[in-house]
């Protein structure tokens, strides 16, 4: 079984920046793509932004030039670098990893628990 423990949220004026970071812990062979996604209220999920194993990076257009983010293989760690935040940005925000359990296993989806990003002044 594999974990994913998400940090950095919180409440934050317009224009500031916020770093949120997810730890994997557990069964862990590989970890192959990461990313996060956010949900906003009334709102689908969305894709904010995903690495693969190999440091190729995709975002949403919405947060293009404003968020980074970056993943230590190492660590088990992914990171989303936000800055310029807008009120729009407000949302809950899930990690996500698929990661093989054991070599010779399919690697699968799992999640975060979410955490909340507020942009307000």
């Amino acid at each position: 079984q594999v974990q994913l423990v998400e940090s950095g949220g919180g409440l934050v004026q317009p224009g500031g920046s916020l770093r949120l970071s997810c730890a994997a812990s557990g069964s862990i062979f590989s970890i192959y793509t990461m990313g996060w996604y956010r949900q906003a209220p009334g709102k689908q999920r969305e894709l904010v932004a995903a690495i693969t194993r190999g440091g190729s990076t995709n975002y949403g257009d919405s947060v293009k030039g404003r968020f980074t983010i970056s993943r230590d293989n190492a660590k088990n760690t992914v990171y989303l670098q936000m800055n310029s935040l807008t009120p729009e940005d407000t949302a809950v925000y899930y990690c996500q990893m698929v990661v093989a359990p054991q070599a010779n296993i399919a690697a699968y989806n799992n999640w975060g628990q979410g955490t909340q990003v507020t942009v307000s002044s």
